[in-house]
């Protein structure tokens, strides 16, 4: 299940059901398991500011912060992938900067986000090139190919 937590004063508002229905399909294409859970936190740069500072030792907001999990529910047996913040201040601005609509971009973050949950990782050059090429395809699926994406 995916669970979306959010603020009632944020704005951007997202769409929840675009969060989940990008989520579900980045966990297709990775052929995740179907009896799997995760939490998408729609927050502000503030947020992730502490967070980035808490957890990276770096002390400015991000865009989006994955926090991958091994555990599994006792009740029901289902693996908890972990929990994803964005940004949607920031998924707006950066949006705005490269020309596309603020829910693309958190679309974006959302299959940034959830490849990070899976074990990808950008740190090295051979790494970074297996995440970019996974996120590319998720991407095309989803219909948004020629999204600008900043590196």
């Amino acid at each position: 299940m995916i669970f979306i937590e959010t603020r009632e004063d944020l704005t951007p508002a997202i769409p929840f059901e675009l969060v989940k229905a990008t989520a579900r399909a980045a966990l297709r294409q990775q052929d995740a398991p179907a009896e799997a859970d995760l939490t998408i936190v729609l927050t502000d740069d503030a947020q992730l500011h502490e967070l980035n500072l808490q957890w990276m030792g770096i002390d400015a907001p991000t865009d989006v912060l994955s926090f991958p999990s091994e555990e599994t529910d006792p009740e029901t047996g289902f693996r908890y992938l972990g929990d994803i913040l964005i940004s949607t201040p920031r998924a707006a601005l950066q949006a705005a900067a490269l020309g596309h609509r603020p829910e693309d971009e958190a679309q974006l973050l959302v299959v940034h986000g959830i490849l990070h949950l899976l074990g990808h990782d950008h740190a090295e050059p051979a790494e970074k090139a297996r995440m970019w090429a996974a996120q590319t395809e998720i991407l095309q699926k989803l219909g948004l190919e020629n999204l600008k994406i900043q590196e």
